[in-house]
C-alpha cells in the first residue's frame, strides 16, 4: 500500500554529501534498504569541495556514532574556532567572528547592550575580546572538550578542517561497514511515471536500473533527478555576486584553529592552517576580476603555483523535495563558502530526511512541511552571509547592493540599527551572538542604547567588561596549543 512505510531509498550522487547522505539513512533507519548510485564526483559542488565545517558537524557525527578518533584524529580533520575578518569596514580593526558565547549576562539587559553604550561613549575594547573562543583562536589555542560547567570556556565549540580524500575514505569504509548496497556508474536516464510524475526508475549507463521508493538527489549543482522532474530555481546573484572560487594547498607544517577572510575590491581570500597543508581560495566575481588575476593573488599569498577554478550560481530550490525525489548539498542550495556554511545545509537536510520521512506515497502535507522547514533555514544563511556584504565599508562597485535587500535581512538591519535587537526566526543556524560578531565587528552601532541597562550605571558595566575580559586573558594561556591538542588526541589512538 501507498500508506506504507519507505522500505527503499536511491541516493544518487559521488561526493562527501551523497556518502553521508546514505551512510547517516542507512544508520539510522536499519528496516529501510539503502542504495548508493556513485556517479562521478560533481567538480563544481561546493559542499563536496570546501574543507571547513561549521560545529554542526560534531553533532551530525555523533548522530551516526563516529567520534572524534574516527570523524577526526583517524580522518586527518584539524579543528577551528572560528574565523578573523580583515577589510571588511575600513577604517575598522580585523574582528573574529568564533562560535560561543559573547560576553556574560549581567544586570537587566543582555551582555552586547552594555558594549554598545561603553562603544558609544569611546570606551569599549574589541567585541571579541569578551568571547573566550574568539581569543582561544587568536592565540593558537584550544579548549579540551570537558570544561567544568560554569566555566567561560565550557560553550566554546569548535568546527572542522576537513581532509577531503581521507574523509571520503572513512565515509566509505563506513558505509559499507553498515550494509550500504555501493553501484558505481552514471545515471543515463530518469524515467518518470505518467500516472503521478514520481520517478519510476533510473537507467544506469551500464545498462542496469535502480528502483526506490525515494531518490535522494545529490548530484551537485546539475541535480540529475531533481530537474527531471521541474527546473524550479531562485536566483540570488542581485545580492550575492561572487560565482567564481580559485582555491589551492600548499605544504605546510602549523596548525591554527583560526582562519582569515580579507575583503578584496571584487571578493574575499581566504587561508587555513590545516593539518600538513595550508588551504588557499578567492571567492569573486568575474564580471569584476579576472581568472589571471585572481591566479596573480593566490600566488602572492601563499606561492600558489597552480590552482583550480569552480563555477557557481548563487540560488536555492525553495521546493528541494517534489514527489519522490529531494535535492540536497549543492542540488538544492548553491551558496558561495563564506562562513562555511555548504555542508552545514547538507547535513542538516539529511537529518530532516531522516526526522520527516513520509509514506511511500510522499503525502504533499509532509514534503510541503519539510519545504517549509528548509526554506526558512536556508533563507536565513543567505541572509547570513549576506550582512557581511551589506553592512561592509568598501568603495568599490563590487561592494555595492544594487537590488533592495531581502524583506527578512532588511528587517533585521533595521530592528538592530535602531535599538540593537535583533528579531527572532525559526530555523535560525547561527546564534544571536554570531549575528552581534559580524554587525558590531564592522562597526554597524544602533542609533539608541536599550533603556533596559539604565538600572546599571556605565561605570558598573566598563568594570564587568574589564573584570571578565581580564579573566578570559587569564585562562587563556593555560591551554594548550592547536598542535599540541591534536598531538595528544593521536597519542590516545595508538594507545
Amino acid at each position: 500500500m501507498l500508506d506504507d512505510p519507505l522500505r527503499s531509498v536511491a541516493v544518487v550522487g559521488g561526493g562527501i554529501v551523497a556518502w553521508s547522505a546514505a551512510v547517516a539513512i542507512r544508520r539510522r533507519l536499519p528496516g529501510v534498504r539503502v542504495t548508493l548510485v556513485a556517479t562521478p564526483p560533481s567538480p563544481d559542488a561546493l559542499a563536496d569541495r570546501m574543507a571547513c565545517t561549521l560545529p554542526s558537524a560534531i553533532g551530525f557525527h555523533d548522530d551516526l556514532g563516529l567520534g572524534e578518533d574516527d570523524a577526526v584524529v583517524r580522518a586527518g580533520s584539524g579543528w577551528r574556532l572560528g574565523t578573523r575578518f580583515d577589510g571588511w569596514a575600513q577604517g575598522s580593526p580585523p574582528y573574529v567572528h568564533a562560535y560561543g558565547a559573547y560576553g556574560q549576562p549581567f544586570g537587566t539587559a543582555s551582555f552586547h547592550h552594555h558594549w554598545v553604550r561603553a562603544a558609544r561613549g569611546g570606551t569599549a575594547a574589541p567585541f571579541d575580546e569578551h568571547a573566550p573562543s574568539a581569543m582561544l583562536a587568536r592565540a593558537g589555542r584550544i579548549a579540551p572538550p570537558d570544561m567544568e560547567p560554569g566555566s567561560p570556556f565550557a560553550g566554546v565549540q569548535a568546527g572542522l578542517v576537513l581532509d577531503l580524500p581521507r574523509y571520503e575514505q572513512m565515509l566509505r569504509a563506513f558505509g559499507r561497514h553498515l550494509g550500504l548496497e555501493v553501484r558505481d556508474g552514471e545515471v543515463r536516464e530518469v524515467r518518470l511515471r505518467g500516472a503521478d510524475g514520481f520517478i519510476d526508475a533510473l537507467l544506469l549507463g551500464d545498462g542496469g536500473m535502480v528502483e526506490a521508493d525515494l531518490f535522494v538527489d545529490a548530484t551537485g549543482p546539475t541535480a540529475t533527478l531533481r530537474t527531471a522532474i521541474d527546473a524550479e530555481w531562485e536566483d540570488w546573484s542581485a545580492w550575492l555576486r561572487c560565482d567564481r572560487i580559485m582555491q589551492a594547498e600548499v605544504p605546510a607544517g602549523a596548525v591554527s584553529p583560526l582562519d582569515h577572510v580579507t575583503a578584496l575590491a571584487a571578493g574575499w581570500q581566504w587561508r587555513v592552517d590545516a593539518p600538513g597543508r595550508v588551504l588557499h581560495g578567492i571567492c569573486y566575481a568575474s564580471a569584476d576580476l579576472g581568472d589571471a588575476e585572481a591566479a596573480d593573488r593566490l600566488t602572492e599569498a601563499g606561492g600558489v603555483s597552480t590552482a583550480e577554478t569552480i563555477c557557481f550560481r548563487q540560488g536555492t530550490r525553495t521546493d528541494p523535495w517534489v514527489r519522490n525525489c529531494v535535492a540536497i548539498g549543492d542540488a538544492a542550495t548553491v551558496i558561495e563558502p563564506l562562513e562555511w556554511t555548504n555542508l552545514h545545509l547538507a547535513h542538516s537536510a539529511i537529518d530532516r530526511i531522516i526526522a520527516m520521512m513520509p509514506g511511500r506515497a510522499c503525502h504533499p502535507l509532509e514534503t510541503a512541511d519539510y519545504n517549509r522547514q528548509t526554506q526558512a533555514e536556508t533563507t536565513r544563511v543567505r541572509d547570513f552571509v549576506l550582512c557581511h556584504y551589506a553592512v561592509a565599508r568598501r568603495p568599490e562597485p563590487f561592494w555595492q547592493i544594487a537590488a533592495d535587500l531581502p524583506p527578512s535581512l532588511e528587517r533585521t538591519l533595521r530592528l538592530f540599527a535602531e535599538r540593537g535587537r535583533l528579531p527572532f526566526f525559526e530555523e535560525e543556524t547561527f546564534t544571536r551572538d554570531s549575528w552581534l560578531a559580524v554587525l558590531l565587528g564592522q562597526g554597524m552601532l544602533p542609533r539608541q542604547v536599550d533603556p533596559l541597562i539604565d538600572g546599571t550605571p556605565p561605570d558598573r558595566s566598563d568594570a564587568a567588561m574589564a573584570a571578565y575580559r581580564a579573566a578570559i586573558a587569564r585562562s587563556v594561556a593555560h591551554f594548550p596549543t592547536a598542535a599540541d591538542h591534536m598531538a595528544a588526541q593521536s597519542r590516545r589512538i595508538v594507545r
